[in-house]
């Protein structure tokens, strides 16, 4: 492991026994990131890194990560921009918070500790950040597994009146800053939590109460100066803004080049959600993979392994091996 890892304060620890948090410094930002406390003693298992969406942290793999830690080495890293990882300004093309950028920072943890290879499951936005870290990277992840996301450019390129209402905040967030960021400044509670019960999900009782606490605490960090942005808001924009230009740059690029994701892929997909009424994200992932692609919709709205955690440990311990 590398000497560049420091600890961090941990209000989770009891919560997330079993795991150490760190912060770590890679590509010039903090990545903070818990993992699997035992880490030398389990040189044996494999490697599963979990990869949290909008607008959460690694705390929402708290209960897969509970039941699957005897089977993994498992990685929960914040992405650049959420948690306690770097809030830095966003740089006037986005790129700092492309996918490409934030896949870099996975890859650059895992070698830190000594990881070649690894399993990948990613949810929301970082199913977005595995699937370019698969495309990036293709010799480093074994397999992967996205939940409840269709291809970025796929959705985007779908885009009409009903999606723009069911994913008003793609168009929202990627504003020119700072109004989105103002707006939802001015009560960024309630913002939060129109968001975690959104999208086919049936409220936020699903969500644990120490989840839910430390989403609070991630989302309303307040600035250095008086005056500044809410540094969360600001950066959960930017990778929206990104995923809206940079990202798609990318994405056209690995097409026209017929760069395709080389492992199996696992899809689940919420049968209450967005993905279900308006893609086809099987035959989709399908068309962007030369391995095999499996999956089906669950019981379930857009969070689902706060929703369905038992299944998400399930789905991934078959199909992990």
């Amino acid at each position: 492991m590398s000497t560049n890892d420091t600890p961090t304060a941990d209000s989770l620890s009891t919560w997330f026994d079993g795991f150490e948090k760190r912060q770590f410094n890679v590509n010039g930002v903090v990545v903070c990131a818990r993992f699997s406390a035992s880490w030398l003693e389990q040189m044996d298992k494999p490697v599963l890194v979990l990869l949290h969406g909008f607008p959460q942290t690694h705390v929402m793999w708290h209960r897969v990560a509970q039941a699957l830690k005897n089977n993994y080495r498992l990685v929960l890293p914040d992405l650049r921009g959420y948690g306690d990882s770097s809030h830095a300004a966003g740089l006037p093309d986005h790129s700092n918070y492309s996918k490409r950028a934030m896949a870099q920072d996975v890859v650059g943890l895992l070698d830190q500790l000594s990881v070649d290879q690894f399993y990948v499951c990613g949810h929301d936005r970082g199913g977005r950040v595995a699937h370019r870290l698969a495309l990036d990277f293709p010799t480093r992840v074994l397999k992967l597994c996205v939940l409840d996301i269709a291809p970025t450019l796929d959705m985007y390129s779908r885009t009409d009146m009903d999606f723009a209402r069911a994913y008003y905040h793609w168009f929202h967030l990627i504003q020119p800053s700072p109004l989105p960021e103002k707006m939802i400044g001015g009560n960024v509670l309630h913002y939060l939590h129109a968001k975690l019960g959104g999208w086919g999900s049936a409220g936020t009782s699903f969500i644990e109460p120490e989840a839910m606490a430390e989403y609070e605490r991630s989302m309303n960090l307040q600035p250095e100066q008086p005056g500044d942005l809410m540094p969360a808001v600001h950066t959960a924009c930017e990778d929206y803004r990104a995923s809206a230009g940079i990202d798609l740059d990318h994405d056209k690029a690995s097409r026209a080049q017929g760069q395709k994701i080389q492992c199996d892929v696992l899809v689940l997909w919420g049968d209450r959600g967005v993905v279900q009424k308006m893609f086809k994200p099987l035959e989709l992932w399908q068309a962007q993979c030369a391995g095999q692609v499996t999956g089906k919709a669950v019981p379930s709205g857009h969070f689902i392994p706060e929703e369905l955690p038992d299944l998400t440990v399930e789905s991934l311990r078959a199909f992990m091996v």
